[in-house]
């Protein structure tokens, strides 16, 4: 199996960027479509970017994230990115990376059988 671990999270001022790193081990991150989500304190996990199996043209974004952030993958490195650009006082929240065996993408949360332990991002106005 695959272990996941995040990094890259910060505090930071509304309209610049982060870039968040997804590094994985025991298993070859290409293998798996990747998915980030982020959980808000008194909301639930909500879907955010996805990079499919096998294929790093193929990616997913949630319409809120959509020409801000970019789902990205170094298979050298075993890591899957997420650049964040613009953000702003809505994105802040804890970070996760999931990882699924699923060939097709899927935002839903449940499908994804491997997850990191989260990455904070705080954004200031």
């Amino acid at each position: 199996q695959v272990a996941l671990v995040e990094s890259g999270g910060g505090s930071v001022q509304a309209g610049v960027s982060l870039r968040l790193s997804c590094a994985a081990s025991g298993r070859t991150i290409s293998s798996y479509t990747v998915g980030w989500f982020r959980q808000a304190p008194g909301k639930e996990r909500e879907f955010v970017a996805a990079i499919a199996r096998n294929d790093d043209s193929i990616t997913y974004y949630e319409d809120s994230v959509e020409g801000r952030f970019t789902i990205s993958r170094d298979n050298a490195k075993n890591t899957v990115y997420l650049q964040m650009n613009n953000l702003k006082p809505e994105d802040p929240a804890v970070y996760y990376c999931a990882a699924t065996t699923r060939v097709s993408y899927t935002s839903y949360d449940g499908d994804y059988d491997y997850w990191g332990q989260g990455t904070q991002v705080t954004v200031s106005s």
